[in-house]
């Protein structure tokens, strides 16, 4: 797109013209606009934007009553113009809002939701804040990597028709890895049932935006999708959006759930960086992410002369969607050794060492995250750190990992019979818990997390019923090495459970 026919970013602009007029502040903060802290070097950093640091006045704008055709409507109507949306609404509290709004707004005590397992921890604090009830559904799983992504649309149907009275269903697409699934024929049969498709999407608010991205979301059909805009876009941290299309999703009742999640007194200087990451795709297009992009082909070309290997496809297949079971965000490069020397921690480490820090690491896996602010002088960096490290030699193929998911994943891919669970009621309130050993856990009521890692989906949430295939899960996970978090008891000889009554 041409800047010239969006140029405008509303919220910036409010805020550039309160700064330059001649005021005595009387008002919140108490900063007063001036930087007067005793540390000169935070003063001089922190200046430019305090002047930008104001609170809801006559002449700026209140984000949760927007002012009509005021500075912060125009620019959420500017942000679903961009994104495909019909409302956006702009976030503070990064997605972790956005996805706790989603879920108060639409369902509430008792009320069923059909929710992939591998959630993010606020889907689960937004469940248990509604009182909802919950039928966790099992992720595929990426054979070349063990890693989860979303569930089997054949599960998904099958939950459909066991609970018609489902208000709605909630993924998350792409994960901390860059791997997703293609939402479109889910999002056809959820509408067919009636019912949302409400979408945690905090990894892809670049989808869509250049041709070797998948589609996002909102192009896919899915009627609530939550985006962190400071994730991959140019937004300070804690910025994101929420947008909402169609009439299975409630916005009122969404927009209600936002005031009372989010601060009152939100950052405007937050709020502007939104409207100005909005601003950069909105008028560049697929141009804004070609730096990141040539920074990602110089570091893959750099693989070929080392036994580090990334997940995914390479090159120019990204925007191949036919046939391909996943698809991958071409800005993720999630890199392990393929010789099995050294563990993605390891790796992790080895690359600070030489300057360029990754996102995350688990176990096997290293994450790397190219954004819009990505040069292709990253990539040369990233691409001397690889070359440099101890591990030299060709690329090998190491055979598909093997993990209790991996292993399930397998089994109903032949045609294992899958049962819908029964809904988990997730309270705010944690049940009164004793220690039991593992053996004798079976038919009793899950009081703790217990959180296999990798690859950080929980095998037991507080009061899931705990069967003998969990518990031969868990046993696996254990003789894998796998880290296991949330638990009291990390050996997973004794769990907690509720206390019978």
């Amino acid at each position: 797109m041409d800047s010239a026919n969006h140029p405008s970013a509303p919220i910036y602009e409010m805020l550039e013209k309160a700064a330059g007029r001649s005021r005595i502040s009387l008002h919140i903060p108490g900063h007063k606009q001036r930087a007067i802290w005793l540390n000169r070097n935070a003063n001089e950093r922190f200046a430019p934007i305090l002047r930008l640091d104001f609170t809801e006045l006559t002449d700026t704008d209140d984000l949760h009553h927007p002012a009509p055709g005021g500075a912060i409507a125009e620019a959420q109507r500017l942000a679903a113009e961009c994104f495909g949306a019909e409302e956006t609404c702009f976030l503070v509290g990064g997605s972790t809002a956005g996805n706790l709004a989603m879920i108060l707004g639409t369902a509430g005590p008792g009320d069923v939701l059909i929710v992939q397992r591998n959630v993010h921890r606020s889907i689960v604090h937004g469940l248990m804040l509604a009182g909802a009830r919950a039928v966790w559904l099992p992720p595929q799983v990426e054979p070349s990597s063990g890693l989860a992504v979303i569930p089997d649309i054949r599960h998904i149907q099958m939950a459909l028709e066991r609970y018609p009275e489902a208000k709605g269903v909630i993924l998350t697409s792409p994960n901390y890895y860059g791997i997703g699934g293609h939402l479109k024929p889910i999002a056809e049969l959820c509408h067919a049932h009636r019912v949302p498709l409400l979408v945690d999407e905090a990894h892809g608010p670049h989808f869509g935006f250049h041709p070797l991205f998948p589609e996002s979301a909102l192009q896919c059909g899915a009627d609530a999708v939550v985006q962190s805009a400071h994730k991959m876009l140019g937004a300070m941290t804690m910025g994101a959006m929420l947008h909402m299309r169609g009439t299975l999703v409630s916005r009122e009742a969404v927009r209600q759930a936002l005031r009372m999640v989010q601060s009152s007194s939100p950052s405007f200087p937050l709020l502007a960086s939104l409207d100005l990451a909005r601003q950069h795709i909105h008028a560049s297009g697929a141009q804004a992410f070609g730096p990141a992009l040539e920074a990602v082909r110089r570091a893959r070309l750099a693989l070929r002369h080392t036994a580090i290997r990334a997940v995914g496809p390479g090159e120019d297949q990204w925007g191949t969607k036919d046939g391909v079971p996943f698809q991958y965000d071409p800005l993720k490069l999630t890199l392990y050794d393929a010789t099995g020397r050294m563990t993605g921690f390891q790796l992790a480490q080895a690359l600070e060492e030489r300057g360029c820090i990754p996102e995350m690491a688990d176990a096997r896996h290293v994450v790397l995250a190219f954004g819009a602010g990505s040069c292709p002088e990253d990539g040369d960096a990233l691409a001397d750190a690889l070359r440099s490290l101890p591990l030299a030699g060709p690329h090998v193929t190491p055979p598909p990992i093997e993990t209790p998911y991996g292993t399930r994943f397998s089994r109903m891919a032949a045609g294992e019979a899958w049962e819908v669970p029964e809904p988990v009621f997730l309270s705010r309130q944690m049940p009164a818990t004793e220690r039991v050993p593992l053996e004798e856990s079976e038919g009793r009521v899950a009081g703790e997390w217990i959180v296999p890692y990798p690859p950080g989906i929980p095998e037991l949430y507080p009061g899931e019923i705990i069967t003998a295939q969990t518990i031969e899960r868990l046993r696996a996970w254990k003789a894998e090495g796998a880290s296991v978090q949330g638990a009291e008891d990390p050996s997973l000889q004794y769990v907690r459970v509720a206390v019978q009554r």
